[in-house]
């Protein structure tokens, strides 16, 4: 295929913005202009890349040339970055998926340092979902619970954040007067993250405990979740990385569970994506649980 850069770019904006205007705002050109682009990009692929709903949705045969475009583009910034250093250019934009936790940890401390020269769009979703981002062509890098590297991409291990299951000491007098068991664990309130986090709902299967049952608060940010449990407002799975000093007391010594994290990023020599790497494993030896 003879692709257009101009056609790959339009693509990228269009997805970025969400609708055709939104892209012509970027590139400074008319709506008009986005879409004959975008048609022409079509027919020379031969499939449909883009439904246009708002915000629009990347086709699964969208995906791989939305991944040409942005890997293009970043390659262009770098490249242009090399030539003439220091010459007002405006910073490379990286998109990356991060967890909750680690965003709320460790994460953004590592990013710090770059932040002059590198614009992070940063997509928060459950480290079980964040691949598919990356598979999808939306960001170029992620951390993620996934050990098998999405198509076109590198994968490698970061460490550990171990959760375990904590409430306050009064939550726990009250609500498991007689240890945790299967009958006070399908009474007690739950704090839940949101609606794809199944750590609680694990926790609970396993101690033969349906996770419909327990009424479940839902605090859908990562701070403010500590928070709730650290308020009595239910039990929750508390990473090692957040757990306040002396506030909380863990339900039993058997209920942690591990999840090990990964850094996957598309398979490209990017200078810019490989000082993020760079950044983010340094970081993650210093704060994830190590083999």
């Amino acid at each position: 295929m003879d692709l257009d850069l101009a056609q790959l770019r339009a693509l990228d904006a269009t997805v970025t913005a969400g609708t055709l205007d939104g892209a012509a705002r970027a590139l400074h050109v008319t709506p008009s202009a986005i879409s004959q682009r975008l048609k022409a990009l079509e027919a020379a692929t031969g499939r449909v890349l883009l439904v246009r709903s708002k915000p629009v949705q990347v086709t699964e045969s969208g995906q791989p040339v939305l991944r040409l475009a942005r890997q293009v583009a970043l390659l262009a910034a770098d490249a242009s970055r090399e030539l003439a250093p220091g010459d007002g250019d405006r910073p490379v934009t990286l998109p990356i998926a991060l967890n909750a936790d680690s965003m709320a940890t460790w994460v953004l401390p590592a990013l710090a340092p770059l932040a002059g020269d590198i614009a992070f769009d940063l997509h928060l979703q459950d480290q079980e979902h964040t691949a598919a981002l990356l598979r999808e062509g939306r960001v170029m890098a992620a951390v993620t619970a996934a050990a098998d590297p999405v198509p076109g991409c590198t994968v490698t291990r970061l460490g550990g954040m171990r959760y375990r299951p904590m409430a306050t000491p009064d939550f726990v007098r009250r609500w498991f007067p007689d240890g945790v068991t299967a009958q006070s664990l399908a009474r007690a309130p739950v704090v839940v993250f949101d609606r794809t986090d199944d750590l609680q709902h694990g926790y609970l299967r396993a101690r033969g405990v349906d996770p419909a049952v327990p009424p479940l608060h839902h605090v859908p940010a990562s701070v403010d979740y500590v928070s709730a449990v650290t308020l009595g407002f239910g039990w929750g799975m508390v990473p090692r990385q957040q757990e306040p000093p002396g506030g909380l007391a863990e339900l039993d010594r058997d209920g942690g569970v591990d999840v090990v994290l990964h850094w996957q990023q598309w398979r490209l020599r990017s200078p810019s994506l490989d000082r993020v790497a760079e950044a983010v494993r340094t970081a993650a030896r210093h704060h994830l649980d190590q083999p």
